[in-house]
């Protein structure tokens, strides 16, 4: 399970939703693999997969790790022997760039996750969207809608349907979760997750596995 980055927010409660999705994927023993670090909500949602037994995977350039981190949001846990033994248990992948770091990440995950963030988050989700769609992979990619807070893309998905950019099919690619009737978002998260399947007519079915080379050796035949 891929989480998409995010950063802090005005709003505790964005917090709180983090740190139930934490929960619910080492309850249900689904792995975390996320941007590394503690700050924010990226570092709400490891710290409480990992307090609960789950398994975490950080993956962090090492231009960030060398600045101490991602991010300008609050360092989630205080530096006592209980915390930091919590933090041990994740495992941490340093990379070279960004661009590495996202492809470990897909590399990693079964599915991808996004809760409200900025620019960074923005465009993580809409890649592995995109990714969908050219048959790159076929993965679930959830997005949280807590607070409302993807209203406006669940409007701007709809609009480029309706204006012909988007094929109407390919509006299944993403998921957008809203909140769930009993509050309890990772429960609704998880239920998701194990109740996805893919819409056969959406995206192109390209073949990635071809390269130049093998295109040359038919050619040559």
């Amino acid at each position: 399970m891929c989480l998409l980055r995010f950063f802090p927010s005005t709003s505790p409660e964005y917090m709180q939703v983090a740190e139930a999705v934490g929960r619910a994927l080492a309850q249900a023993g689904i792995g975390l693999v996320y941007g590394g670090g503690r700050r924010g909500l990226m570092g709400g949602v490891a710290f409480a997969c990992a307090q609960a037994g789950g398994s975490v995977t950080g993956v962090l350039p090492q231009a960030i790790k060398a600045s101490g981190g991602e991010g300008t949001g609050p360092i989630l846990a205080s530096k006592s022997d209980e915390d930091e033994s919590i933090w041990a248990k994740a495992e941490t992948i340093v990379v070279n760039s960004m661009h590495e770091r996202k492809k470990t990440m897909a590399t990693h995950s079964g599915a991808f996750i996004g809760l409200p963030g900025g620019y960074g988050t923005f465009e993580e989700v809409l890649e592995v969207v995109t990714w969908n769609q050219l048959g790159i992979h076929l993965k679930p990619v959830i997005v949280i809608n807590a607070r409302g807070y993807y209203e406006p893309l669940k409007l701007l998905i709809q609009n480029g349907v309706q204006e012909g950019f988007i094929k109407s099919a390919n509006a299944s690619l993403v998921t957008i979760l809203d909140p769930p009737a009993d509050g309890d978002w990772g429960k609704a998260l998880v239920q998701v997750l194990g109740t996805w399947k893919p819409d056969e007519t959406a995206g192109y079915k390209w073949n990635w596995s071809q390269t130049q080379a093998s295109k040359e050796s038919i050619d040559a035949i």
